[in-house]
């Protein structure tokens, strides 16, 4: 009685382990694929426990939006700069500005050289250069290195504005110009299509004019100019000449000053010749004149009478 009381307890006890198992795995497994399943926690939720994407998704794009920065359009700058500089050989650094110039890629558009005279010693020279926009700092440095900087400035004048109107007005333009093509291709009249053909004939007229204008301010903004003026230095010691030019010179001066001493006597002779008439005239009054004074003076009658009482 005892053994079969026993055996019936043993495998109570094993069937409840088993159970207890297959229990405690079909959990685990169980609680993995809710794990799965679900999304994370920190994703918002509608009301109805789904997670709400779209908004999610709103909010990493205004994140984006605000860190990422505005772009600014480049300024379009129409470029001068103007330097002055004091140099020891005129002739010598025109040549050293060439050969900058064709450094830079860039153009010479003027040059005016002045020679040293008796009211301004110096050699002076005038240069107008025409330089890439992106070439103009450089060029600037290489320039100050040829002599002693003088002044140095440089302006800039925005016309980005100016630009986009030129742009919009000739777009506007164009596309008139293309609705008045197909009018001026269904008119029926010759007097509408003369009409028609004089206003697109102004049109393209006004297209060209901004045209021009358009590629003049950008050529502006590509290419900025320099002005630079050169002069000599002077020495404080000013050397004499030599003794031949100083004779020279004096003779220069002194056959001048006799051949002007020739011309006028030579002069003087021809207006006496000219007015020797009335000269004769007038020396002949004066003659007259003097003989009658003596004759009609009272002191020269009178003398004769006292003699001849005595």
């Amino acid at each position: 009685m005892y053994a079969s009381t026993k055996l019936p307890r043993t495998s109570a006890l094993f069937i409840s382990a088993l159970l207890g198992g297959v229990i405690f795995t079909s959990c685990a497994s169980s609680n993995q694929l809710a794990n799965k399943q679900l999304p994370p926690m920190a994703a918002p939720m509608a009301g109805d426990g789904s997670v709400n994407q779209l908004s999610a998704r709103e909010n990493s794009i205004s994140q984006k939006t605000e860190a990422a920065p505005i772009p600014r359009s480049r300024p379009q700058l129409i470029k001068k700069a103007a330097i002055s500089l004091t140099v020891n050989s005129v002739e010598k650094t025109i040549d050293a500005v060439s050969q900058i110039i064709n450094k830079q890629q860039g153009d010479l558009i003027g040059l005016k050289q002045q020679q040293p005279k008796t009211d301004n010693p110096r050699h002076t020279a005038t240069i107008q250069l025409r330089i890439p926009e992106n070439r103009l700092e450089p060029t600037l440095e290489e320039l100050a290195k040829l002599g002693t900087v003088d002044s140095r400035n440089i302006t800039a004048e925005d016309v980005g504005d100016r630009l986009v109107d030129f742009q919009a007005r000739l777009t506007n333009l164009q596309k008139t110009e293309a609705n008045l093509q197909k009018i001026m291709d269904r008119a029926g009249s010759v007097r509408d299509v003369l009409s028609v053909a004089q206003e697109l004939s102004n049109v393209r007229e006004t297209i060209e004019q901004i045209n021009a204008q358009l590629k003049s301010l950008q050529n502006q903004v590509a290419y900025s100019t320099i002005t630079l003026n050169l002069q000599a230095a002077v020495s404080s010691t000013s050397s004499q000449p030599a003794f031949g030019l100083q004779v020279q010179e004096t003779w220069n001066k002194s056959t001048h000053s006799l051949s002007s001493f020739s011309v006028g006597l030579l002069k003087l002779g021809i207006w006496l010749i000219v007015y020797s008439p009335y000269l004769l005239i007038f020396a002949a009054l004066v003659y007259g004149f003097n003989r009658w004074r003596r004759t009609h003076s009272p002191r020269l009658t009178q003398a004769p009478e006292s003699t001849s009482s005595e």
